[in-house]
């Protein structure tokens, strides 16, 4: 298993033990962070095992920190003045 593989892998326990502990400001503090170490972390899966295993990360990671995606989804779809 590669170097990125085990990162990733490590990210995901760290976010779900995050995920368990309560949190006053509904978790997005703790969301900051985690996308702000998993951008660059998908980037460096992909650059080490191809373009599928970086989305198959990519999907993890999203379905992990859904409501951030969710809100961004509808950031983009709402009408501009």
């Amino acid at each position: 298993m590669s170097l990125s593989l085990i990162l990733a892998a490590l990210w995901a326990v760290i976010a779900n033990v995050l995920a368990m502990l309560p949190s006053r400001d509904h978790h997005w503090r703790r969301a900051y962070v985690l996308i702000a170490l998993g951008i660059p972390l998908v980037g460096f899966v992909t650059y080490e095992n191809g373009p599928w295993i970086g989305l198959v990360v990519l999907a993890a990671g999203m379905s992990v920190l859904r409501w951030p995606v969710i809100y961004l989804g509808r950031w983009l779809r709402r009408p501009r003045a």
